[in-house]
C-alpha cells in the first residue's frame, strides 16, 4: 500500500514526527514509500498504518498479531468477545487465516499526539498481556515467537 492522497501523506508525516518523539529509536519504518511503522514491547509488535480514507481523510490503523495457530473454538471466541466488552479502547478480531489480532483505529485529521501514544501503548500492552493467556489455554504461538521462527528459517 502506497500513499495515494494528500490527507494520507500529511497524516503520515505527522505520525512519523510524533512516533519518533514518543518512542525515539524504537520506531521501525520498513520502507520510506510505505505509510507503515512498527514498534516492539515485550512479546508484542504493533503496526501503525496510515490508510487513505477518501480524498480529504486518512485512517490510522494500529494493530498487533496476538496469537497465530490457536485452536479456534466457541469458548475462545466467547472469551475474546467478553474481553472486548471489558477493554476500553480497541478490540480483538480474527484475520482470514484465523490469526488473533488486537486493533484500534483513529481518524487521521482529528487525532493528537496523546491519542497516538495511548492507542499504540494500549495495543502493545494488550497483545503482550493476552498472548500468553491465549496460548496457554487454546494453543498456538505468540506472534513474536512465530516471527522469530520465520526469521531463523
Amino acid at each position: 500500500m502506497h500513499i495515494r492522497t494528500k490527507a494520507q501523506q500529511a497524516c503520515y508525516e505527522k505520525l512519523k514526527q510524533w512516533l519518533q518523539e514518543i518512542y525515539h529509536n524504537d520506531v521501525y519504518m520498513p520502507d520510506d514509500e510505505l505509510p507503515i511503522f512498527a514498534l516492539h514491547s515485550g512479546s508484542a509488535i504493533a503496526v501503525v498504518e496510515v490508510q487513505d480514507y477518501g480524498d480529504d481523510e486518512a485512517l490510522i490503523s494500529i494493530w498487533s498479531y496476538v496469537v497465530t495457530g490457536a485452536n479456534i473454538q466457541p469458548d475462545l471466541l466467547d472469551y475474546l468477545l467478553r474481553q472486548n466488552n471489558k477493554i476500553r479502547f480497541g478490540g480483538f478480531s480474527l484475520d482470514p487465516e484465523d490469526d488473533i489480532l488486537f486493533h484500534a483505529e483513529l481518524i487521521g485529521s482529528t487525532c493528537d499526539k496523546k491519542e497516538i501514544e495511548t492507542s499504540v501503548n494500549t495495543v502493545l500492552q494488550t497483545a503482550d498481556e493476552y498472548d500468553d493467556i491465549i496460548v496457554k489455554t487454546w494453543g498456538g504461538e505468540r506472534a513474536i515467537d512465530r516471527m522469530l521462527e520465520l526469521g531463523a528459517n
